[in-house]
Parts: C-alpha cells; sequence; structure tokens
C-alpha cells in the first residue's frame, strides 16, 4: 500500500547490457572486466549516496539500486542531479520515484520508455506522455 510518509526509489543502468554484449562481441575480456568493475563501483556510491540521503537500501546489485526513505526526502531534482554527477559521463541511469516498490518501478519503466537518463515520479507520470 502507498504510503505518503515514504519515498521509494528504484535506480537502473541504461545500455550497460548493450556495453557487456559489445566485449562478447568483440572477444574482449579485459574490457568485460572494466565494464563490470565500473558498473559495481557506480551502483556502490550510489547506494552510499542514498544512505548518506537517509535513504535505507533494498537493494545494489548488477546495475540497479533500490531504496525507501521514511518522512523528509531529498527533492526528485537533487537526487538525479547527484546521481547523475556520481556516474557521467562513463555511464546512464534511469530512476523511478513512487510512494512504494511499485510506483517506483512503474515510474522507472516510463523514464526508460522515454529515451532513458531521466527520473520519473509515479505522481506525475501524466505529466510525461
Amino acid at each position: 500500500m502507498a504510503n505518503e510518509n515514504f519515498k521509494y526509489i528504484t535506480i537502473d543502468g541504461d545500455d550497460v547490457g548493450q556495453k557487456i554484449a559489445s566485449a562478447y562481441f568483440a572477444n574482449n575480456s579485459l574490457e568485460l572486466m572494466r565494464v563490470n568493475e565500473l558498473v559495481r563501483s557506480k551502483t556502490k556510491e550510489i547506494s552510499d549516496f542514498l544512505v548518506s540521503q537517509g535513504f535505507i537500501v533494498l537493494f545494489c546489485a548488477a546495475d540497479g539500486v533500490a531504496g525507501y526513505c521514511k518522512g523528509d526526502a531529498p527533492t526528485d531534482e537533487f537526487i538525479f542531479d547527484s546521481i547523475k554527477s556520481l556516474v557521467s559521463p562513463e555511464l546512464e541511469f534511469s530512476v523511478g520515484v513512487g510512494r512504494d516498490l511499485r510506483e517506483s518501478y512503474i515510474a522507472l519503466l516510463s523514464a526508460k520508455s522515454s529515451g532513458k537518463g531521466c527520473l520519473h515520479n509515479f505522481e506525475k507520470l501524466d505529466h510525461y506522455a
């Protein structure tokens, strides 16, 4: 059930699978290891940032991070700009925000369907269409 006192966030890397596939197609094990380390370090940085902002991280693996915050949470713009500054220019992430896990995931799918590299808030989905 959605709770107005909670902010859930779901974050997913954009086009990471393509970077991995490219390393496979090129038969380049060093590039595969580099992409793996880059994605691992960037998701860890995002997770650490969220914790520093009062979030509880529920998931941090592969190219994704999910968590929630109770009460006062940073603005969507601050969260997205901070994440972008952590990962750019090497990677790009899409972000979904909502009042529960489901809403944040639906908002993430909306962000990914709208060109990636952006944040969508479930409460404003009509605005993005």
